[in-house]
């Protein structure tokens, strides 16, 4: 299961497996519908609901969020009312948490279904769940390029640290040949994926607060301190997983390129202003807020790669039973990363919308 909080430990667990060769081919529609398919099998009757509007009124799929969300609220106001006075009953206390399960689930997929809303927003196909064929022959063909439509949804200063994320992942080949096929592990996938998301998530969070400082004029104004950066990883590796959480600075060091102009002077580009972050900071920013969003990472992951056949063996040690290798391009690799990434960015924002109108995720 993912982490509450983006650290590089989480994704970095010994496995031991045997993995047998495969290409991946996705299960997808027309390149040509912008209406996101999302990869996800909804449990609630609320959830079923958004998928069928989703397919057949996507113009009505963001006031039935609303509409849902507005709904679970006065159940939830309703429900407090009629505890108070039957709390005792631990009958009644067992359907209660048997429903306020329930309500969770909707809540999820409510919060999932706002996220899926902003791909369909920015005209963005989601990537179906992977499968995969013995046939080494079989063409990879996962899903479209859509690297500029996920370009677009971030700022130029943000998108700048998300190169520097794929840089870490490609490592050279980020410069390279596109359509060259590496071979990775199913699991070692979704970790990646998993860990990008929830670094799409910390850069949009740390965004918001860059944003604001900036906008206040408190942003230091000389950023050329005592700062000191662990080396990088050669750039050849196709992915240290200890090194996605690490910013580095340009080779050259500060320059001034690492400084934009404002009314009270320089100040920090937003790669030097998380350098610039003190440990425990940069924790609390990392940090998901909410089990809903902890629950919808999982919940995606899984929706694209499978739930993991994880055992620990009579030594200790961990063996997955059901890992593959999986075969895809890098142009796939950095699609991948891109939508996770994305995906991230958006339930930050969605987390953000439910927690301030209908105030009721569980921290």
């Amino acid at each position: 299961s993912c982490p509450p909080s983006y650290n590089a430990k989480h994704y970095n667990e010994p496995y031991n497996f045997r993995a047998k060769g495969l290409v991946v081919r996705a299960s997808t529609n027309s390149s040509d519908n912008f209406v996101p398919s999302p990869p996800l099998q909804f449990e609630s009757p609320v959830g079923q609901l958004l998928e069928q509007i989703l397919q057949s009124h996507p113009h009505l799929i963001s006031a039935t969020i609303d509409q849902q969300l507005e709904k679970l609220q006065t159940e939830r106001d309703a429900n407090k009312e009629e505890s108070s006075a039957s709390y005792e009953d631990s009958l009644y206390k067992r359907i209660s948490e048997i429903k306020e399960k329930e309500k969770r689930t909707t809540l999820e997929e409510i919060m999932y279904f706002s996220i899926v809303n902003r791909f369909k927003d920015n005209k963005i196909s989601m990537i179906p769940k992977i499968s995969a064929t013995s046939d080494p022959n079989v063409q990879v063909d996962l899903w479209p390029n859509q690297e500029f439509k996920l370009e677009a949804i971030h700022s130029p200063e943000v998108f700048e640290m998300v190169q520097s994320h794929l840089s870490l992942v490609l490592g050279e080949r980020v410069v390279g040949p596109l359509q060259t096929i590496v071979q990775i592990s199913k699991i070692k996938l979704g970790k990646l994926y998993a860990a990008s998301i929830m670094y799409g998530y910390f850069l949009k969070r740390v965004d918001e607060r860059f944003q604001l400082e900036r906008s206040m004029g408190i942003l230091p104004k000389d950023g050329k301190g005592n700062i000191t950066f662990d080396e990088p990883s050669p750039p050849n590796k196709l992915w240290d997983s200890d090194s996605l959480i690490r910013i580095y600075p340009d080779e050259e060091g500060y320059s001034e390129g690492d400084y934009i102009d404002i009314n009270e002077g320089k100040s920090y580009r937003l790669r030097t202003y998380v350098m610039k972050l003190d440990t425990d900071t940069l924790q609390r920013l990392a940090t998901v807020r909410s089990k809903e969003a902890i629950s919808l990472i999982e919940n995606q992951t899984q929706a694209l790669f499978g739930r993991p056949d994880i055992r620990v063996s009579e030594d200790g040690s961990i063996e997955t039973a059901n890992d593959e290798v999986f075969s895809l391009t890098f142009s796939d690799l950095s699609m991948l990363v891109l939508e996770a990434v994305a995906f991230g960015s958006f339930l930050w924002d969605q987390e953000n919308y439910v927690d301030f109108k209908y105030p009721f995720l569980e921290k």
